[in-house]
């Protein structure tokens, strides 16, 4: 009854070996499937081939390479913003779009849904931030209206997808408040870049936003197919995080052979759109058939499709049923969610077969029956 730290022998994208079996795996953040595209592979390759496995140094002194500008230039442009800088980690770039421009004289508001790194970083600033809400700008614009006359700037953070909702932020709602009370808009994207937008640019281009969002928080260890994580916005902001953020100057830079990866992966992205078309096709696909057998998908309209199932025991028990049907899942309990809404959170990707999304929809209408998820 055990669900974490599954360890992998082999991983195809698709399918995993976990103990000499094989299991469809859902719930990968790998959305366009690009982990395994040759193309990324032998990017980092050749990467280790020229730079080795590790820069050896932080950006601020030794540890910066041209590779890791042009990814930053490539990725700036791609976004729509003038500048942007590269993290060894996507926690540690959304920690510090907080803790660097938060600022201790600042009022910050949180969707109450924001990833955990959000929260930390407030943490290293001290600075408790507002809760509003999830995706509720009028309760965001309450906030506002009650500390309107205290001192200081505001900040607004929100995402662009949830992780655990699955929801697409209420990214022009969010804007159309933080104008009228002359709030600054930070997005984290880490589950909206290469997913949302005419390109996969991200949920301020997909809303048509790319100068109202004033910065872009992501990771390349979803859609961008490595690790690692990223800021974009003005040069003048950019520049003051490279400056200022105490987790980019006392961080390892982030290693060449992911850069390289990374810089692959964004080229395929903005040239080949295939990968997002087949992937929303196989999520539109998943999510109209668990809801035709009865599921309750919480409204999710992204490639995130969480199933609520209910209480954590429940959440378990089911985790353990697709196990036993061969099919890779991952169980949200609390604290990641709230009690009584335990889900299974999925996603599916363009190494998807028809098969594995025929054998996933089999096990989890077995055993959402059996446990009276569904009737």
């Amino acid at each position: 009854m055990y669900p974490f730290f599954k360890a992998m022998a082999r991983h195809n994208g698709g399918t995993v070996v976990v103990d000499g079996e094989q299991y469809v795996l859902t719930g990968s953040n790998d959305y366009l499937g690009l982990t395994q595209d040759e193309r990324v592979r032998k990017a980092a390759r050749d990467a280790v081939d020229d730079f080795g496995m590790s820069c050896s140094g932080s950006r601020f002194l030794t540890g910066t390479l041209e590779l890791h500008e042009t990814l930053e230039a490539e990725l700036a442009d791609f976004l729509g913003k003038e500048s942007a800088l590269i993290f060894s980690a996507g926690f540690l770039s959304t920690a510090s779009a907080v803790s660097t421009l938060g600022g201790r004289r600042n009022i910050l508001y949180f969707d109450n849904e924001n990833h955990a790194s959000m929260i930390d970083g407030s943490r290293l600033m001290a600075n408790r931030p507002r809760r509003f809400e999830h995706n509720d700008a009028a309760d965001l614009e309450r906030l506002l209206k009650e500390d309107e006359g205290l001192p200081g700037g505001r900040v607004i953070y929100t995402e662009g997808v949830f992780s655990m909702s699955g929801h697409i932020g209420a990214i022009p709602e969010v804007v159309d408040v933080a104008r009228r009370y002359g709030a600054r808009v930070v997005c984290d994207d880490a589950h909206a870049t290469g997913v949302l937008g005419p390109h996969g640019e991200g949920s301020h281009v997909h809303f048509d936003l790319a100068d109202d969002v004033d910065v872009v928080a992501g990771t390349f260890s979803k859609a961008l197919a490595s690790v690692g994580g990223f800021l974009a916005g003005t040069a003048d902001v950019i520049d003051h995080v490279k400056h200022t953020a105490r987790l980019l100057i006392f961080s390892t830079a982030l290693p060449a052979p992911n850069i390289a990866a990374s810089l692959a992966a964004l080229r395929i992205i903005r040239s080949e759109p295939e990968h997002r078309e087949q992937m929303w096709a196989k999520v539109d696909f998943m999510r109209r058939n668990l809801l035709g057998l009865g599921f309750d998908l919480l409204g999710s309209n992204s490639p995130i499709i969480p199933v609520l199932v209910g209480d954590e025991g429940t959440a378990l028990q089911f985790w353990r049923g697709l196990w036993d049907e061969k099919v890779f899942a991952t169980p949200a309990i609390p604290p990641a969610v709230a009690r009584g809404r335990s889900i299974i959170r999925t996603s599916f990707n363009t190494a998807h077969t028809p098969e594995h999304l025929e054998r996933t929809l089999e096990a989890f209408e077995k055993v959402g029956r059996a446990l009276r998820v569904i009737s």
